[in-house]
């Protein structure tokens, strides 16, 4: 879930919206969002990064301190950061230099090694990373290697930081896509565009992650009890969802024709919020449902945007409204985890079919 003050500042982004080349500029700014990975000596550091990258462009090896230096790929304008370890003999400039990268980073992944536990020297530097006010992920790596114990480890080790710890496996990939990514954009949302846009594999995910995001956005938006008076708001916060996902689908697009392709989808705006802006005359549960039907436009609008990129812009007109027409009405009935995300495939599947005969 959004927290309220992300929520506030993606407020104060849409009033600034309505400026066409700030909104592309706001958009450019995500996709330069950077992630420094920091850890003790040998804690799977570059192993994460190269799982990430899925190829190797970080030494892995047993012995303690193979990196050396910091070591940064370039992902378009998106820099992964593989720190050197701190704790080693003589390490001490190499720890500064990672701090460095940490200070220049939107958000730092501290890894640490579950099989050699949590140590004095891991806690100090928990603490040093929490003095640099940066957003602060603690992930425990290598629990395939402590699979009978895993559950004491992980509580010891957050009863000794006292913050919720993700227990990972990069070797095997264990949780990283699953409660790691996740754990970083929720402390910086807009990473989501830049891993999106770089990693492919992790493209979709991504892309969930912005719509689910927008929707609750929305919902707070469309309970505005003022008819009429939401409608620009949900309009820019759509164009910026838009945006967004095609970012991460590596499109070229401005704020023009994000707002034609959202016309495209979803038919004339008017007609769209119609209902919406009827229920503002019942107070309370009007102004609820008012919210919520606008966050399932918008859910529905970015899983057909997402439809629209994944099959190279071969969907017609006609095959969007289709498409969201039967999202829309889905999300309304059923809860997540009902089958939905079967039933969205299959629709998805269908109307590229159709598309591509």
């Amino acid at each position: 879930m959004l927290r309220t003050p992300v929520v506030l500042s993606e407020l104060r982004n849409l009033l600034k919206a309505f400026d066409r080349e700030s909104l592309s500029l706001d958009i450019e700014e995500e996709a330069l969002s950077r992630l420094a990975v920091v850890g003790p000596v040998n804690s799977g550091k570059s192993t994460l990064v190269n799982l990430l990258l899925g190829k190797k462009i970080s030494p892995v090896a047993a012995v303690p301190g193979t990196t050396k230096q910091v070591v940064t790929q370039r992902l378009g304008p998106f820099t992964l950061v593989d720190t050197p370890g701190f704790g080693e003999v003589g390490g001490v400039d190499r720890g500064n230099t990672a701090l460095e990268a940490v200070r220049e980073a939107d958000v730092a992944l501290l890894l640490f090694d579950a099989a050699a536990g949590l140590r004095q020297q891991d806690y100090d530097l928990y603490q040093r990373l929490r003095s640099e006010k940066r957003p602060l992920v603690v992930a425990l790596n290598k629990i395939d290697l402590i699979e009978s114990d895993l559950r004491p480890v992980v509580a010891d080790a957050e009863g000794k930081l006292g913050v919720s710890i993700i227990p990972i496996s990069a070797k095997r990939g264990t949780n990283v896509a699953e409660l790691l990514l996740p754990r970083i954009i929720e402390k910086r949302p807009a990473l989501a565009v830049a891993l999106g846009r770089e990693l492919p594999f992790y493209r979709r995910r991504m892309a969930r992650s912005v719509i689910r995001n927008t929707s609750i956005l929305n919902l707070v938006i469309g309970m505005e009890p003022i008819p009429l008076l939401d409608i620009p708001l949900l309009l820019a916060s759509q164009v910026r969802l838009t945006l967004r996902i095609a970012t991460i689908y590596g499109e070229a697009m401005g704020p023009a024709r994000a707002r034609e392709l959202i016309t495209t989808i979803g038919g004339g705006v008017l007609l769209r919020y119609g209902t919406q802006q009827a229920l503002k005359f019942l107070p309370g549960p009007g102004w609820v449902i008012s919210g919520a039907i606008a966050a399932a436009g918008t859910w529905a609008m970015g899983r057909v945007a997402v439809a629209y990129f994944e099959s190279r812009k071969r969907l017609s007109g006609d095959q969007m409204q289709e498409l969201y027409g039967r999202l829309k009405r889905l999300r309304r009935r059923l809860d997540v985890g009902l089958g939905i995300r079967g039933r969205i495939g299959a629709c998805v599947g269908r109307l590229r079919y159709r598309g591509g005969r």
